[in-house]
């Protein structure tokens, strides 16, 4: 039998699958990198020309809410909760886009969704 095959004619951790092991665990260490920091990352949006402003983290927390004096009239009240919903919900976007283009240039765009990865 040759060198680095099995019984089955099949290559053991020679060679090739060695190098495919390497990558698949740099791979997976640069993902564990890159999701530690898109958690630590923040992301501002604003709503209504800048009456409403937010700060959530990677974590999707709201971590700040800002809202011009100007807008707390009651009248306003719903107008108001729209623009804070709207702001956060945008921040909360741009956090899923950054965390879905960082690891999409890491695995090359393969789907590893189902690997909780």
């Amino acid at each position: 039998m040759a060198k680095g095959y099995n019984s089955r004619n099949m290559r053991g951790m020679g060679g090739v699958d060695k190098n495919m092991l390497r990558q698949a665990q740099k791979m997976s260490a640069d993902m564990q990198k890159n999701q530690t920091n898109l958690q630590n990352r923040e992301y501002a949006a604003q709503s209504g020309g800048g009456t409403v402003k937010v700060v959530v983290t990677g974590q999707h927390r709201l971590k700040s809410i800002t809202i011009d004096p100007e807008a707390l009239s009651p009248e306003d009240a719903e107008l108001l909760q729209d623009m804070v919903l709207t702001a956060v919900n945008d921040a909360m976007a741009q956090a899923d886009k950054d965390a879905a283009e960082t690891m999409n240039r890491i695995t090359g765009g393969l789907n590893l969704g189902n690997l909780g990865l």
